[in-house]
């Protein structure tokens, strides 16, 4: 594992810093060039949360990820860069999914010496390259509101002790929970396996792949292809195996042959999302 090899994968150019700047640039750059992506699921390649496999998934096979391998994989860059960094197990749709869902997302905590001279009330940067399409840029550990490049988000500080991240209004997942403390590992770990292996898994349902560009995020969701701004979405139904896979090649940077998932992909959407294929057949 080289950092030189992930800075050449994400295209990142320029000085390496702890500074606030590096670190918007390295989860920008990030974003831009790897999608987050759950191919592997569909086609049943096995997945573990280890930097290692995530690095020679996304770096040396030009793949992208989800949250595990996005944010594992950048943990350990921000890590050999020498930031301070703290997995912390988040719970997507916890208001509706309960506490079960915890370890269900992974996120980064951030923080340096340098940080902390610069930003001496704001201590602590969330950074989230695995929510995908949420931000573009870490965050301050801070409750508010979080505009960017024409987005708004939202960090809400709960009574009981957690946080709530709100995405966007045109986003996917509205949310997310998290307390500031380390990561359990054994449960993002079970829930690793839970979401590859489990028939009620969103991820085992249907095809995701997102992709933030300079001016719109990209998303394919079964075969739904959307194209998010902040003034709206445009849509685009898939018609064939081969538009999937030129879709992929394209928009998302994926050399993935995926003709093989087809039917399955047709059937399942005409199930979880029939209202798509009659308002656009």
């Amino acid at each position: 594992m080289e950092l030189e090899k992930y800075l050449e994968r994400i295209k990142y150019e320029g000085e390496l810093n702890t500074d606030l700047t590096t670190l918007q640039r390295v989860h920008h750059q990030h974003l831009l060039s790897i999608p987050y992506e759950n191919l592997s699921v569909q086609l049943g390649e096995r997945l573990d949360i280890s930097a290692r496999a995530a690095f020679e998934k996304i770096v040396v096979g030009h793949r992208g990820g989800w949250c595990f391998e996005m944010n594992g994989l950048l943990q350990w860059a921000l890590q050999k860069i020498g930031f301070e960094v703290m997995r912390v197990c988040g719970a997507v749709n916890r208001p509706v999914r309960g506490e079960s869902a915890f370890g269900n997302h992974l996120l980064l905590v951030i923080s340096s010496p340098t940080i902390r001279e610069s930003f001496p009330g704001i201590p602590w940067w969330i950074a989230d390259t695995g929510f995908g399409d949420g931000v573009r840029e870490p965050f301050p550990l801070v409750a508010g509101q979080i505009r960017q490049y024409g987005f708004s988000y939202r960090l809400e500080a709960l009574e009981d002790g957690h946080w709530r991240f709100h995405n966007h209004e045109l986003g996917g997942a509205p949310n997310f929970d998290f307390r500031h403390e380390p990561a359990n590992e054994w449960l993002l770990e079970a829930q690793c396996d839970w979401l590859q292996s489990s028939h009620e898994s969103p991820f085992v349902q249907a095809l995701v792949c997102q992709r933030f560009q300079p001016g719109t995020i990209e998303v394919l969701l079964g075969r739904m292809r959307r194209s998010i701004t902040p003034e709206g979405v445009e849509k685009h139904l898939l018609h064939s195996a081969d538009e999937l896979n030129e879709v992929l090649r394209s928009d998302f940077d994926l050399n993935v042959d995926a003709r093989g998932l087809w039917p399955s992909i047709v059937a399942r959407h005409a199930t979880l999302f029939p209202e798509e294929c009659a308002d656009i057949l």
